[in-house]
């Protein structure tokens, strides 16, 4: 399985024509919650005491890292690196969506016309190096974003900024091609380091080969001691020039953030347990119910807390490569979604914590369901000929098998759509007019994928269908991600609130040939294209709705993905005798790295012949 996430920290949607002035925060849709001058954000603990230590286990898949720039393509950073050690023009609450607030800079003013967004840097801001963040580093970030040597999602992410101007040291103008709401956030999210980064004997490498240069950036943390493939510990910039800034406030408590580094999940499991570190996040169900005990569970040292949220659900899926041609048959994806038994895997796998993802904006003002209104046919109808007649009907429900719905109906309906594409079942196998035997590979990074989806492999079975199961280790798994070399995998994409521009990454026409892009079902529509293209350039919440819901429906009737779950809290377990956490759990927490911003170390560190436990 792999997680992916857009590359901007904020993945938004667009800008009015209506006069703007220079100003505190940015929002996408009205105004702020925080006017200009606020003392603090409002889920934070301005008392909290700094100092101690949180030990984390990695949140990456990756069993070691080989470099310090998290940019390039090539190779691992370390887990956390680039939210500790770089900030940004603007930053975000935890409490509202489509909102930044000034952290690098002082104010952003977006241009009447809304081909323009000018940033004023704090005068205080200073790289760790002590030199100060000047408008030529913003500057030289984006354009070495921009550049040949960095993950192409940056690109496709920033394609409409036309470029970037100095107007004097400590005042940033990014130029824009459309009008677009998205950009002020996208640009103002970007992580800024210095132009000192890199540079050896008064000359500058090419960023490819900025491989273990320690990253020269403004945030909260510096990297401390690292053992190379076990641990790496980031340390709290004492002179942190933002401490006392009204978003920075009660954040970054921690003196040490150590991050270790565990070879599979049973290691982890067994490592927390022992009491190695403070903190881990689950997303197995079964782990989460049967298998996090023990005796510091038992003592109350550790605690299993779920923490309820409203983010958007995501739309984990399975992905179908349409770039293989048994897969470029829409009938035939729609028959392997028919095959997926969800119901029978949330009761026998799951305990019931699961809900089923139905589109691309789960519980966001995007989720779409129904007939498509006046507004969507609207754009959907030019593209007609694009696609399938079932897009201009309601929105499609994933398959169910309780009820009135059984497996068995599901896959009768599958043969007939399998039937129809050219395939029929000879001797117990599917084969086509060729006499070509379905047989598909199912790639993986984990062997214990197996047993999630062994069921949907058996009901495939039933229809002549081989699944095959290949567990690959995660650099290969990358690698072949990367080229698109595989049938069928898993992703784990976030969702937003705000959609815009990295859909163009997901979905774009142009992305399906770019290598390491992240259009894994090679979706190559010009419909798609045109769908993405109203949704990022929409002046109103009103033209940007229709356009997520069109394109919604075009993906969904493609069955380009398989919709699989997705859970409303995350799951994690922490050590009450060492942490401490604030009154109010934002509505949009992140989870373990809402941990890191926001909570702190008791003081001092409470035993077992000390401690009391805290009711939550």
């Amino acid at each position: 399985m792999r997680f992916y996430k857009s590359l901007g920290l904020w993945g938004m949607g667009l800008l009015t024509c209506a006069p703007v002035w220079a100003a505190h925060a940015y929002a996408m849709w009205g105004e702020p919650a925080l006017p200009a001058g606020f003392d603090h954000l409002p889920y934070v603990n301005v008392s909290a005491p700094k100092g101690g230590e949180i030990r984390l286990v990695s949140n990456l898949r990756v069993s070691t890292f080989d470099k310090y720039n998290p940019f390039t393509v090539r190779g691992s950073a370390p887990a956390y690196l680039s939210g500790m050690m770089f900030d940004s023009l603007l930053t975000g609450s935890l409490a509202e969506t489509g909102v930044a607030y000034g952290l690098l800079a002082v104010d952003v003013d977006v241009a009447a016309d809304g081909l323009s967004a000018t940033f004023r840097l704090n005068p205080k801001a200073r790289f760790h190096n002590g030199k100060p963040v000047q408008a030529q580093d913003v500057k030289h970030t984006f354009d070495t974003l921009v550049g040949p040597f960095v993950a192409p999602g940056y690109k496709t992410l920033l394609i409409d900024v036309a470029g970037v101007d100095v107007v004097d040291d400590r005042t940033v103008k990014f130029r824009f091609k459309n009008p677009n709401r998205e950009l002020p956030l996208t640009v103002g999210g970007l992580p800024v380091f210095s132009r000192d980064w890199g540079v050896e004997d008064g000359k500058a490498k090419d960023f490819d080969k900025v491989v273990m240069d320690i990253p020269i950036g403004s945030g909260p943390y510096k990297i401390g001691p690292v053992n190379f493939g076990k641990d790496i510990t980031y340390v709290r910039d004492q002179d942190y020039w933002a401490r006392d800034l009204n978003v920075r406030k009660g954040t970054a408590n921690f003196d040490r953030v150590m991050v270790k580094i565990y070879k599979d999940n049973t290691a982890r499991l067994e490592a927390l347990k022992a009491g190695e570190f403070d903190l881990m996040r689950f997303f197995s169900a079964g782990d989460w119910a049967r298998r996090v005990n023990g005796k510091k569970f038992d003592s109350g040292e550790l605690v299993k807390g779920e923490f309820e949220n409203r983010l958007p659900s995501g739309f984990q899926s399975f992905v179908l490569n349409t770039r293989k041609p048994m897969l470029s048959d829409v009938r035939v994806r729609e028959a392997l979604g028919l095959a997926f038994d969800f119901e029978w895997m949330s009761r026998q796998l799951f305990y019931g914590s699961y809900k089923r993802v139905h589109g691309l904006f789960g519980n966001t003002m995007c989720e779409t369901s129904g007939l498509p209104s006046p507004a969507e046919l609207a754009l959907l109808e030019p593209w007609a000929k694009d696609l399938p007649p079932s897009t201009f009907g309601p929105m499609p429900e994933p398959p169910r098998t309780d009820g009135e719905a059984t497996l068995r109906d599901n896959l009768r309906r599958a043969q007939a759509l399998l039937k129809s594409a050219g395939w029929e079942v000879k001797d117990g196998v599917l084969r086509n007019a060729q006499g070509q035997a379905m047989v598909l590979e199912y790639m993986d990074s984990s062997e214990t994928g197996i047993k999630t989806f062994s069921s949907w492999i058996r009901n495939l079975q039933k229809l002549g269908i081989t699944l095959r199961f290949r567990a690959v280790d995660f650099a290969l798994y990358q690698q072949r991600l990367q080229k698109f070399d595989f049938d069928i995998t898993t992703i784990a994409y976030q969702g937003t609130n705000n959609p815009g521009q990295e859909f163009f990454d997901l979905f774009g026409s142009t992305a399906a040939d770019q290598e390491d892009s992240g259009n894994f079902p090679g979706v190559k529509n010009p419909a798609v294209d045109a769908m993405i293209k109203a949704m990022v350039s929409a002046k109103t919440k009103e033209q940007m709705l229709p356009a997520c819901h069109a394109l919604d429906r075009i993906i969904a009737n493609g069955h380009y993905l398989i919709p699989q779950y997705y859970g409303g809290a995350h799951r994690i377990v922490y050590n009450d005798w060492r942490l401490e956490q604030p009154p109010v759990v934002p509505p949009y927490s992140n989870g373990e790295t809402w941990v890191i911003d926001t909570w702190w170390a008791r003081m001092p560190p409470l035993t077992a012949a000390t401690a009391a436990p805290t009711k939550r």
